[in-house]
């Protein structure tokens, strides 16, 4: 009995490896795309965070990252 019990662990702990083994492989490659191939990155005009331009709220040729620091405007400093 303790011998079928230690089968049953051993064949258990080799199907974990194995699903673990191939599990990583397919996850070296990236899921999403790059930040480069996302848009480009443009920096908040109040805070200075990088945030791609899709994301960003612009006006007057400056870029934002919240309607907040739009409201505000760029900060002087």
């Amino acid at each position: 009995m303790g011998r079928l019990i230690l089968i049953a662990v051993a064949v258990l702990i080799l199907v974990w490896l194995i699903r673990r083994a191939f599990a990583s492989g397919s996850s070296s490659k990236p899921k999403e795309a790059p930040a480069d191939a996302q848009g480009d990155l443009v920096s908040c005009a109040h805070c200075k965070v990088n945030l791609p331009k899709s994301e960003a709220r612009s006006a007057g040729g400056r870029h934002y990252c919240s309607e907040e620091h739009w409201r505000l405007g760029p900060k002087d400093g």
